[in-house]
Parts: structure tokens; sequence; C-alpha cells
């Protein structure tokens, strides 16, 4: 099995994304996480470029690395300057990486109208970087910047800089789409060309993701005969992101049978997760391999094929790379759609295929109406209760009064502008009538204060209930006000969580109807069953 190595550049290309501000604690815990991840090369970023990366360095002596090698990253000379003398290429060396990763103009275009310098002045500014880095005990990769596009526009010239770089001793020859807009068959075609100019050349590529071909132009170099894909998890980048490491990894290993991460292949699910988290982005549901949706099954033709048989409607088991596969309920849905879902339910079984069809019967009644149960599974299994006639009996809901009253002052008599909402609920537990009062925060946040406050005398644990996501969604905007809308809610008891959902033409109703299933469905846990 081919060794393709990986080179991940997160924590400085990935940086660059939009909405990812990385603190020095966030790097050092990606770092480790890449590390046990199975990644061969590291970017810890640009040694002098901002107090953060300086600190980041710094404490690379603090890590226990298994498996990566950490790069650092930085520049060429500057023009007409003498290397001795050039801070950036100093810092680079004085860098506790042993990898230095240095860019260098390629396209002849850049060097005259972005470096301002001559195309001879461009080779002895690659020259003299590589060799004094070299010279300082640094292991040398070189990054063509803009190759694809300088060899289009001068062929001679963007092979002539990677013939400079060679010759200096680096390591590794990085090819780069930096623009992102090449196309795969140029990769492959310009890939090829290059190794057969210099084949004692170890060749990598570098792609960016503008014409949505990142990881199809990574690919097609690999197959060209490259042997270092560079990349980001989830792939974060500027624009439009870098070349995603959690699609190529999974597509050379698993689908074209190279050696990259080996068995770590099966947490990368997981890890992706907690890389995102600590960028504090969310995954996309629809992206490839790591995504939650990547493996669900929504048709009730595709769950009923996938469950004779995966390979009907999957191209990989989904186990192989850490994540899961998952049956939808919707008006799409067949019988082996719910068959498949209710194998999840905690608390109930579905017995006889008449239950089925009865349960599947009531969703599409029920999302037709607006309900959508593909993200609620609490609130799917508290439907199955109740069209079972397996829901217990643990309140009824007889009602419930929401009041809104301005005032422009507060207590102190300060002029500010309040809105005070005060929630009512009336319900009956056995044969004991209870009617609550509560203010809140707006009329959800004073409806469950409310309903919780009537339960907490017989159900004490009520109280360590929490709503900790809210949404709301508009179905039919038409309606004007009267629209139609639906509201899910995620609740938490600190421990375990879960969602439930709830439609109505009243915002407040559709509230009321969502958290009273998210109540039931936590007093159902509490107590261990029905």
């Amino acid at each position: 099995m081919k060794k393709i190595e990986i080179y991940d550049t997160t924590l400085r290309d990935g940086a660059q994304s939009e909405g990812i501000n990385f603190s020095v604690s966030d790097k050092l815990k990606i770092i480790k996480k890449l590390d046990d991840l199975g990644i061969d090369y590291i970017e810890a970023g640009w040694p002098g470029a901002n107090p953060v990366d300086n600190e980041v360095f710094n404490k690379l002596e603090t890590l226990e690395l298994n498996n990566a090698k950490i790069a650092a990253f930085g520049s060429t000379r500057k023009a007409n300057s003498n290397v001795e003398n050039d801070n950036v290429v100093l810092n680079l060396a004085k860098s506790p990486a042993h990898i230095i990763t240095i860019f260098g103009k390629s396209w002849d275009f850049q060097v005259k109208e972005a470096l301002n310098t001559t195309l001879e002045e461009n080779l002895s500014m690659i020259k003299d970087s590589i060799e004094f880095l070299i010279k300082s005990g640094k292991e040398v990769f070189f990054d063509a910047e803009h190759f694809f596009d300088g060899y289009k526009n001068n062929k001679g010239y963007a092979i002539e800089v990677l013939k400079t770089a060679h010759r200096a001793g680096a390591k590794r020859l990085i090819l780069c789409d930096t623009n992102g807009g090449c196309i795969n068959n140029d990769i492959f075609r310009v890939t090829r060309d290059v190794i057969s100019v210099l084949p004692n050349a170890l060749i990598g590529i570098h792609t960016h993701n503008d014409a949505e071909l990142a990881v199809a132009n990574a690919l097609a170099s690999v197959d060209a005969g490259a042997i270092q894909v560079q990349g980001t998890i989830n792939g974060y980048g500027e624009r439009c992101g870098n070349a995603n490491l959690c699609s190529i990894i999974p597509n050379l290993q698993i689908k074209r049978d190279y050696l990259t991460i080996g068995d770590n292949i099966s947490k990368l699910v997981e890890y992706a997760k907690q890389i995102a988290e600590i960028a504090n982005k969310s995954i996309s549901s629809n992206q490839p391999y790591v995504g939650s949706s990547a493996f669900a099954h929504k048709a009730g033709i595709h769950a009923s094929g996938v469950r004779k048989n995966s390979q009907t409607y999957e191209h990989i088991n989904p186990e192989l790379i850490g994540n899961t596969r998952r049956f939808l309920v919707s008006d799409q849905a067949g019988s082996a759609s719910v068959k498949e879902k209710a194998k999840n339910f905690r608390f109930i079984k579905l017995e006889t295929q008449e239950e089925i069809k009865k349960l599947t019967e009531r969703i599409k009644q029920l999302e037709w109406q607006g309900f959508a149960y593909e993200g609620a599974d609490a609130g799917f299994e508290i439907l199955a209760m109740d069209t079972l006639g397996k829901k217990p009996e643990l309140f009824e809901l007889l009602g419930f009064r929401v009041i809104g009253d301005t005032t422009l002052r507060d207590s102190s008599g300060e002029y500010k502008n309040l809105t005070i909402t005060e929630a009512s609920v009336k319900i009956k537990i056995k044969d004991e009538v209870i009617h609550t009062v509560a203010e809140g925060d707006g009329p959800v946040n004073a409806l469950d204060i409310a309903l919780r406050k009537a339960l907490s005398e017989k159900y004490p644990f009520v109280n360590n209930f929490k709503l900790s996501d809210f949404k709301v969604r508009i179905l039919d905007s038409n309606e004007g006000t009267a629209a139609t809308t639906r509201v899910s809610i995620e609740s938490t008891d600190g421990i375990n969580k879960w969602d439930t959902v709830g439609v109505s033409a009243n915002i407040i109703a559709a509230s009321y109807n969502a958290i009273a299933d998210s109540i039931m469905y936590g007093l159902i846990l509490q107590m261990g069953g029905i």
C-alpha cells in the first residue's frame, strides 16, 4: 500500500476562514488532536506574524506528539535584500519547528505586479532563503504559489522556479492552485509534466475550493504522481476554503487503497466534530463522509433497500470512518423507515406490523400539517406513545394564558423600555387541578417556568430541565402573520439531551406543545421508562 503524506494547514490557512479566530489554547488542542488522528505534518502557523503564533511555537515543547511533525510557515526573503538580515527568514530559522514551509512566486505576472521585481531576483530570493534555512538545520518544503496559473502563462519560468528550489535543497515541491480556479484535468496534466521534468523531486499538491474542485484536484494530482496532499479539516480556509482532508483521506485510503492515516480513519468523524467545536463552527449536515446526513435515509424505498443491503444506497460502510447510519421519518417515509427509526426508541417497542402502519400514517398526516421529526427523536417517540396508546398519564394539559405588559421604567424609576411576560398554566395530575403563574423573559420562557413550577411538587427533578436551543421556522410565509409556525426545542437535564417539535398558526401554542412534549419525555427519562 503506497503512502500518501497528509499535511494539515488548518491552523494557518484554515485560520484565515471567515469567522475563525483560534486562541493559543485552541491551536494547541487542535495540534494534539491532529497528531492523535495520525496526520503526518501539522503547519502550526507563521512565526513572528502575530502574538498567538509566537506563543504557540514557544509552547510546542510542552506537547508530546506521537505521529506528526510540526511545520512553520513563512515567505522567502524580500526582494533586493540580504537573507541574513531578513526578519521573516530569521524567525523561521529560530523556530523550534524542524520543517519549514516557505512560499515563493511561480507566476511571472505575480513576480512583476505583486513583488515588483525581476524574474531573476525572484529566483535568487527562493534560492537564498532555502539554502539559509537548510544551513540553519531545517528541512524545507517549498510552496510554489500560483503554480498552475504560472504554468499556463509562462511554462518555462514556472518550471525554472521549481528547479531552483529543488537545486537549493527543498525536500518537497508543492504545486499550489492558489486562486482555486483550475480544473482537475489540468491539474493531472501539469503535475504529470512536472514529474517528467523533475523525476527525482517529491511533489505535493495544495488546492483551494473556489471552483468546488479542491478535493477532485488533489486526487487528480495524486493520480499523476504527487506524494503529499495539503488541506484542512472540514475544508476551512479563505474565500471558499481549502481542500477538505475529511474527504481526501477516505477517498485516498478507502477508494484508492493508499495509506494515509491507517486504522485511525475510524476516528475521522469524531475528530472532525471536535475540531469544529474548537473552531466554534458547525459541520454542514450534508458534508460528505463526516456530516450527520452523509448516511441518512429519508425515502421509504431507500430505507428498505439499505436495511436489506447497505450497498443499495451507500457508497461505503459509515462505520469505516466513524459515522452512523440514520433513518429519517417524514411524509416520504414508508414502513421500513419508521421501523428502522423505531429501533432507537428508548422506552417502547413496536410489536406488530399493524403498529408500524398506524404510526406511519400518523406521521404523514402530521408532517402535512408542518411537523418535522427528522431532528426530533424524543418528539417522535412521544408521538409513537400517543398514537399506540402507550403514553403515560403523568399530567394532562388543560390550558394556558400569556400576557405581555410593556413598561417604560424599572423598579428604581430609571427609564427603560421593558416587556414583562406573564404566563399562567393549568394542568391536571390524576384528580388534582394545578394552576400556576410565572414571569419570564418572553412568552416561551414564561410558559416553560410556569409549567415546570406546576409539576415541581409532584416531580421535583423537573427543575433540572433547561431549554438549551430554540428554533422557529415559518412554513407558509405567504399567509403573513397567520402563517403556520414550527418550533423545535432542544432540552437537557445536564447529562442527556432531547429534541421535540410543536406546530401551530400561533407561535406561542407551537412553543407550548413543544415544551410539553419535552417535559413529558424528560420525566419519562428520569423515571427510567413508562
